[in-house]
């Protein structure tokens, strides 16, 4: 495997350690019903950029022509849901999911994607230095934690040589503008993400720290050392740790994790067959779903995969190469994105159920906003530009898996597909019910001087889901 350790580390490890967990103290509030039972991993595809709810799964084909969709809406496997027609293959799995349709950011959010990561991946409204800094913002170290890490902090792998939570294909976005709310935060150091990293020309090929072994199964000396000189080259990033003690934590993380051959066996997808893998699609989106396939079988509880952008799609979509369709929205989505989408995210449920992994793998579709239901964005030529804006008044949400009970709809939006019309929800109730389908409904936590607080006072479980 290819590798940059020194990039690994800094990516994988930037954090805070300090706080340590309650016992003994009220627990968050418990919903009427609960899950069959808990769900051992959790795998949260996000779809960077902000998707287009009112193109996917909540078309309005009603809506007068300057909010309606040039897709038409189709009959799917579950009675009453229908969705886009560029979504066959999740058409044909559609009996297995919950569309939530409903949820807004109450007008909490800034509209910019910072803020719209920070809300939607950790359940806590930004504060307002994202109103003052906007997509300048960066990670803090007292930054509320992403649901990933907090669930890590609950429940740990089944192999002591896996990390609990892991995020691919990329950490978005690029320096200096990484989004926040993808980190452990306050949570500490011990709980961050370990992430791998993935390119659209060699998708098979995820790059993680790999320490060579010998025959006898020590580590070569010169990879020990240029990891260790890695290492000291890194001690500037980590500026925040408060002791060095936590940074030779970093290190023997780092050693344990990757010397490990189950470790390098897990990131392995040649041994997947080819037909499989192309039932995915052998893009980076589709082969890193295909990995957190791969890893929640392994026993990894949390699996994130940061849709991966293509650079080439930035001028034709007004965009980052994403979701983010300022310009050419229907274009882009029916030529690039939601072709790649379908085919990897069906093959992901469809492979869960086959191996009896779906009941226990809690999968959820999220992303940082919805777009604009009026067509044109001013940005990008405005109505002849056939783009959708930001819109952080409404957004839809998919879940399977987990002990969701598929193929039911949950809220609704108005006819524009602009404002929920019933049951508005919140990233808060979206992050709270990921947690209650994992089993962890006591989030109380402890800080340093002994205070407790919770790691999320807001939202509600969605009991009716399950």
């Amino acid at each position: 495997m290819g590798t940059n350790r020194r990039n690994f580390l800094v990516a994988s490890t930037v954090g805070f350690a300090g706080y340590r967990f309650g016992a003994g103290l009220a627990s968050a509030t418990v919903p009427d019903r609960a899950p069959r039972k808990p769900a051992k991993s959790t795998i949260l595809f996000f779809l960077c950029g902000g998707a287009s709810q009112c193109d996917t799964w909540d078309m309005k084909p009603e809506a007068p022509s300057a909010y309606r969709s040039l897709f038409r809406p189709i009959p799917t496997s579950a009675d009453g849901i229908q969705l886009c027609e560029h979504l066959p293959m999740t058409a044909k799995v559609a009996h297995h999911l919950a569309v939530v349709r409903s949820v807004t950011d109450g007008g909490q959010a800034t509209g910019d994607h910072h803020a719209g990561y920070y809300y939607n991946l950790t359940g806590h409204v930004p504060d307002q230095s994202f109103r003052t800094q906007g997509n300048d913002r960066k990670p803090q170290p007292n930054d509320w934690p992403f649901m990933g890490a907090v669930v890590a902090s609950r429940r740990a792998a089944a192999s002591d040589t896996l990390p609990a939570a892991i995020s691919l294909p990329h950490m978005p976005s690029r320096l200096p503008y990484t989004r926040p709310g993808q980190f452990a935060g306050k949570l500490g150091i011990d709980h961050e993400p370990f992430y791998l990293d993935g390119d659209r020309e060699t998708p098979l090929s995820f790059r993680a720290p790999s320490l060579s072994l010998s025959g006898e199964g020590k580590m070569r000396l010169d990879e020990r050392r240029a990891l260790l000189s890695a290492l000291d080259g890194a001690r500037s990033d980590f500026d925040r740790v408060a002791a060095m003690g936590q940074f030779d934590r970093i290190q023997e993380r780092a050693f344990s994790l990757l010397a490990s051959a189950s470790t390098a066996s897990a990131f392995e997808l040649s041994d997947e067959p080819l037909a499989l893998r192309e039932r995915y699609g052998q893009t980076v989106n589709g082969m890193s779903l295909l990995m957190a396939r791969r890893l929640v079988e392994a026993g990894v509880p949390f699996v994130t995969v940061f849709w991966k952008e293509d650079p080439s799609l930035n001028s034709k979509c007004r965009s980052a190469g994403g979701w983010d369709t300022h310009g050419n929205n229907f274009n882009c989505l029916k030529d690039d994105l939601l072709p790649e989408f379908d085919r990897a995210y069906s093959a992901l449920v469809e492979d869960l159920h086959q191996r009896g992994l779906l009941d226990e793998t809690l999968v959820l579709v999220s992303s940082e906003m919805g777009r604009k239901p009026l067509i044109g964005d001013r940005r990008s030529g405005g109505v002849e530009g056939a783009g959708r804006d930001h819109w952080t008044a409404c957004q839809s949400v998919l879940f399977a898996g987990g002990g969701v009970r598929g193929g039911q709809v949950v809220g609704a939006t108005d006819r524009y597909g602009e404002y929920p019309a019933e049951k508005p929800l919140s990233p808060s109730d979206v992050t709270r019910t990921v947690y209650h389908a994992m089993g962890i409904d006591d989030l109380a936590a402890v800080d340093r001087e002994g205070r407790p607080f919770q790691l999320l006072d807001g939202g509600r479980p969605l009991g009716e889901l399950f």
